[in-house]
């Protein structure tokens, strides 16, 4: 990024001796003038630009219609507002967004929310959205509008500062603010860049207390959340934690969707689908689909991971993202019940079975651990 800098700001020079030098004498020169500026510099790269903030990215999800209540939830999160991060970390179709978006619908204390995607890759783009959602919160005792203003025009200058700059000054704008205001990054599995990592643990390390930044991810970030749990000041929620409960599943099924399910349907199917959400939630939609003479203990009995929406999601959400070794391995060994590294490797022919079954458990991919040493693990 520097070197295109520095690449812009020569041909700038160049073009602008070239500038005065042409005659301004007619109209019709002007114009060419200026359209051979644009394009000599396209607008992403005009000096000064201003990136194209996407309100919605910024916008918290509407509530759901088929909402759940989950009070048990609630009090973690609320619990969690003491300490300095809460990490929601499940993988896809455990309600991570939804939870947290009601929960703070609840809640008095002014917030903010960044739904990330890819682009956010780049640290200073990060760190606009970053600003951008700060600027939008509602603190009665504060002008949240001026919060990071001067941040913000420093960071879409030609050059900004060093990133750390930039986060001691918003920083200590933050401090200033006596309200308590909770910050959320939602999709933060998207984020594969190390600067925007280390940005985002100097802003941990030195957080004002009234701030408190809320995570939701499909795996765990590579922030130090060992030293912030050793130190109290992580609050985590994951999918054990999220899975419904028998109670959850059949107000979900019944009431919500109206299914009127037997209780030994209902268990059967969060049996099946150990909690899962979205398992609970296309099984729902299976039924509804189905014909009206079926049977519905017997549709129960026999829904596994093999039915077409299930299939459809993993392999859309879960599948298709991977890279192609993961693919080749989660299709080769998912014929195993249980598994251990020297299994895996006899199955997969690779010498690595080991390492790619932490990395697998790592980033939620449905894969679970049956014992503390991580010898044996299942689907």
């Amino acid at each position: 990024l520097e070197i295109q800098r520095w690449r812009w700001s020569l041909r700038a020079s160049e073009v602008t001796s070239n500038l005065i030098a042409m005659s301004y004498e007619s109209i019709k020169e002007r114009r060419e003038i200026c359209g051979a500026i644009r394009r000599r510099f396209p607008p992403w790269q005009e000096p000064g630009m201003t990136i194209s903030l996407l309100q919605t990215k910024l916008y918290i999800p509407p509530a759901r219609p088929e909402l759940v209540s989950r009070p048990r939830l609630i009090e973690r999160l609320n619990r969690g507002l003491q300490r300095k991060l809460t990490l929601v970390s499940a993988p896809a179709g455990f309600g991570k967004t939804t939870l947290v978006s009601d929960w703070l619908r609840q809640l008095d204390d002014p917030t903010a929310w960044i739904s990330l995607d890819e682009s956010d890759n780049d640290p200073v783009r990060f760190l606009i959205y970053f600003v951008a959602a700060l600027r939008t919160i509602e603190a009665p005792q504060a002008l949240a509008g001026d919060i990071g203003k001067g941040v913000m025009s420093a960071l879409q200058s030609p050059q900004p500062p060093p990133t750390g700059a930039i986060l001691t000054s918003l920083i200590n704008e933050i401090a200033v603010i006596p309200d308590r205001l909770i910050l959320v990054l939602d999709d933060y599995h998207l984020i594969e860049a190390q600067p925007v990592h280390d940005a985002l643990t100097f802003l941990l390390e030195r957080l004002p207390p009234q701030m408190h930044l809320v995570i939701a991810t499909r795996e765990d970030p590579p922030l130090p959340l060992a030293r912030l749990r050793a130190r109290g000041q992580l609050s985590e929620l994951r999918a054990t934690d999220l899975r419904f409960t028998s109670t959850e599943a059949a107000e979900f099924l019944n009431r919500i969707v109206g299914l009127e399910l037997s209780a030994n349907d209902i268990a059967a199917l969060e049996t099946r689908t150990e909690g899962w959400i979205a398992g609970l939630q296309l099984a729902a939609v299976s039924m509804q689909n189905r014909e009206q003479d079926d049977d519905v203990s017997s549709f129960v009995q026999a829904f596994t991971g093999s039915n077409r929406y299930i299939l459809d999601f993993l392999g859309q959400e879960v599948l298709e993202k991977q890279a192609q070794p993961i693919q080749d391995f989660l299709m080769e060994t998912a014929i195993l019940d249980r598994m251990s590294a020297p299994l895996c490797d006899a199955v997969t022919s690779i010498e690595n079975s080991q390492e790619v079954l932490e990395q697998l458990e790592a980033q939620h991919l449905f894969i679970f651990a049956l014992d503390h040493d991580r010898t044996w693990y299942r689907y």
